[in-house]
């Protein structure tokens, strides 16, 4: 009880944020084996983040990105579009949602039925950037 005095945690606060926290791991834990990357690494600080870079596509040290700061909140943005990505959404709707309630629309992928893991993205947006550039040069 020391560790709830600390903090002058409330028992119904602390049993609050158990449950809450449980459920986004649960839901990124689902997100990981959808994803075809083992589902323990959630639970693992910083190889989370590794397996992360690695569903969008990107190398494993751009994980230390979130180490720079203020550049880690744009990254961090960055992110979570480009996973939404990986899962076909690409419309305004859907990166505004991932924006502004990041954690649920993660909860939703990884919790879906319908959401599928399409593969990685990362090296496929610039190609895909400079694909319509060229045909519009060409039209």
């Amino acid at each position: 009880m020391d560790f709830f005095d600390t903090f002058n945690l409330d028992g119904g606060v602390a049993l609050g944020a158990l449950f809450i926290t449980l459920i986004a791991l649960a839901g990124n834990w689902r997100l990981f084996v959808k994803c075809n990357q083992p589902g323990w690494a959630v639970i693992v600080p910083g190889y989370n983040v590794v397996v992360a870079m690695r569903i969008i596509g990107r190398p494993a040290s751009h994980a230390l990105f979130f180490l720079i700061p203020v550049y880690n909140l744009y990254f961090f943005f960055r992110t979570i579009l480009e996973l939404a990505n990986t899962f076909g959404k690409e419309s305004t709707l859907d990166y505004v949602l991932a924006s502004v309630f990041n954690v649920f629309y993660i909860l939703n992928l990884g919790l879906s039925e319908e959401e599928e893991y399409q593969g990685p993205v990362y090296g496929s947006l610039a190609s895909k950037k400079d694909e319509r550039s060229s045909n519009m040069a060409v039209a």
